[in-house]
């Protein structure tokens, strides 16, 4: 009798440890599906530059670093980039950029930036001679 009892307490608890993980894995994707319903996706094309970058179309997904070093995610060799000269971060549905304290400075839209920046769809971003364009879709 006590064997009984015991075989049906262990099918119980798997039945209601595979419930759990049905009820995990139903509420993981509907928060990815509400995440891509809702974020923007924001892209930065070169549109000025040297022949082997102009052109580059880059979706941001996460930080995006410019600048003159190999590790850098858009490498950028031009004298007057620094090795890490600027950053672009999502936050929420905006994208910021950010200058990494380089020694020439960023500009948006002709203006220099001193502090973390909102981007808005269509402003130009210049890094030494590059000029990139922020988009969002």
């Amino acid at each position: 009798m006590i064997d009984l009892v015991l075989f049906a307490g262990r099918i119980l608890l798997v039945i209601c440890l595979y419930l759990f993980l049905f009820a995990t894995m139903r509420t993981g994707i509907g928060l990815v599906r509400g995440q891509r319903r809702d974020a923007a996706i924001w892209s930065i094309d070169i549109e000025k530059g040297a022949k082997g970058i102009r052109g580059l179309h880059v979706d941001i997904l996460g930080p995006v670093v410019v600048g003159r070093s190999p590790s850098s995610d858009i490498v950028i060799e031009e004298p007057y980039v620094s090795a890490t000269h600027a950053r672009f971060t999502l936050q929420g549905p905006a994208l910021v950029l950010e200058d990494l304290g380089s020694t020439n400075g960023t500009l948006v839209n002709g203006h220099p930036i001193s502090q973390p920046v909102t981007l808005r769809d269509g402003d130009d971003i210049q890094v030494g001679d590059t000029v990139m364009r922020a988009t969002r879709r």
